[in-house]
């Protein structure tokens, strides 16, 4: 399927797998690549020297391109570019807006720049600073979201920006691409639906947890770090809500104690990175604490196992979701399904 997408960063199908930390590693990527995806690298969980290991390790498992997900505001943001340039990674995107100076950095080594975007103005923000194009989240998308839903969010940034927008929240199947290719998208970005694939490194344990829930058990929360969060409910949640300022701030500090071990940053470092994503938001200290260790939280569930001490980003889709497909065969089944909606629409008409 040909739309603006594939054709700006050379795959067959309209199809983004998204950069989830402790999740999308190389065999994630490498596998959604040869399935003629966009396969996206989470790298914030990862150290700079890690970082080029596991782009190298990609690119072992394949010649398709693929994408590494920075965070802009890492103070180490600058030398995961360069690795990514010096390594010859085709995509960029951001969870977070780059500035103009780091988008034209990308653009000037060839790398094509797409942002992830929450609002219609942040859109026009960084379609004006150069961005190659957005991925645009609506709140049924899993992790950080917001409160607009896909399907409201999605028409008026087609209608904003003259870039590719790729339409992200509430997508797992071939019906769903259509629709956002009637809204005018160039394709979805998907981040839970790859995540329960064969080829996803999290535990057994934690994919069976998934498919378990349903679309209720998904809820939005702001205890783990003060801004909306989307996940899977569970008993860690549910402490996190009910905890006390001093027994949070505690609990905070021990999980941020084991993520800068874990992570090489000093505690400086973990401070201003919570500090942030505060976003304008009133956070407490164990909030900010949380939010720079966040991915320690994720790490416990998606790569210990460990559900009872970390948290599960989720998409709703999580909720409908009831298999464990292979890479190339998730992908090929959207396309068959998209294929055979155009047709019956096509017949109708």
């Amino acid at each position: 399927m040909d739309t603006a997408l594939t054709r700006l960063v050379g795959v067959r199908h309209p199809i983004v797998q998204t950069g989830m930390g402790w999740v999308a590693g190389p065999r994630l990527v490498a596998a959604t690549a040869n399935a003629g995806a966009l396969g996206i690298l989470a790298s914030a969980t990862m150290t700079v020297d890690r970082l080029r290991e596991a782009v190298r390790e990609v690119r072992s498992r394949t010649d398709a391109p693929f994408g590494v997900n920075l965070r802009a505001d890492a103070s180490d943001a600058g030398d995961r570019v360069r690795v990514m340039i010096e390594e010859g990674v085709r995509v960029a995107s951001f969870a977070l807006a780059p500035s103009p100076g780091l988008i034209a950095e990308l653009k000037e080594a060839g790398v094509v720049v797409i942002p992830s975007i929450g609002a219609r103005r942040h859109a026009e923000k960084v379609a004006a600073w150069g961005a190659d194009a957005v991925i645009v989240q609506g709140g049924e998308g899993g992790g950080h979201t917001g409160e607009v839903a896909t399907t409201v969010l999605l028409p008026q940034v087609v209608d904003a920006v003259r870039i590719p927008v790729v339409a992200a929240g509430g997508f797992f199947d071939g019906r769903g691409l259509v629709a956002a290719l009637a809204y005018g998208a160039a394709g979805v970005a998907m981040g839970t639906r790859f995540l329960l694939t064969s080829d996803s490194t999290v535990p057994d344990a934690v994919k069976a947890r998934y498919l378990a829930a349903s679309v209720r058990d998904v809820v939005v929360t702001r205890a783990v770090d003060g801004l909306p969060h989307r996940m899977l409910r569970t008993d860690l949640i549910g402490e996190l809500e009910d905890a006390g300022r001093a027994r949070a701030l505690f609990h905070a500090v021990r999980r941020a104690a084991g993520f800068r071990k874990l992570s090489g940053l000093t505690w400086r470092q973990m401070v201003r990175d919570g500090l942030a994503l505060k976003h304008g938001k009133e956070l407490s200290w164990s909030q900010v604490l949380l939010a720079a260790n966040t991915p320690m939280l994720l790490r416990s569930a998606m790569v210990d196992g460990r559900t009872d001490l970390g948290v599960m980003a989720a998409g709703q889709v999580a909720g409908v979701i009831d298999d464990l497909p292979s890479c190339a065969e998730l992908v090929e089944r959207i396309m068959k399904e998209a294929d055979g909606v155009r047709e019956r629409l096509t017949a109708v008409r």
